[in-house]
């Protein structure tokens, strides 16, 4: 499990890129690069990571499910999740 504390500052990332995007976009299409580089970095999308929205784990992540691979197998084990089966032929 990762700490609480990189698990808080990739939500504060989320909610800076949330909140600057439209302002990005808009600063971008006009190329206006001076006064995009005067916001804060981590308003850029790439910054984001994307992890286990249960655990916080960045690797291993299955995007469909936004979930970890190790979690994603507990879960399925279980049925706990729709439609997911374990092969076997």
């Amino acid at each position: 499990m990762a700490s609480k504390s990189i698990i808080a500052r990739e939500v504060k990332r989320q909610r800076l890129v949330d909140k600057y995007a439209a302002k990005r976009k808009a600063l971008k299409d006009a190329g206006e690069w001076l006064l995009l580089d005067k916001m804060p970095k981590n308003s850029c999308k790439c910054r984001l990571k994307n992890r286990c929205k249960l655990t916080g784990r960045p690797k291993g992540y299955v995007r469909m499910f936004g979930i970890s691979r190790v979690s994603f197998r507990d879960l399925a084990s279980y049925g706990k999740i729709p439609g997911v089966t374990k092969a076997s032929w």
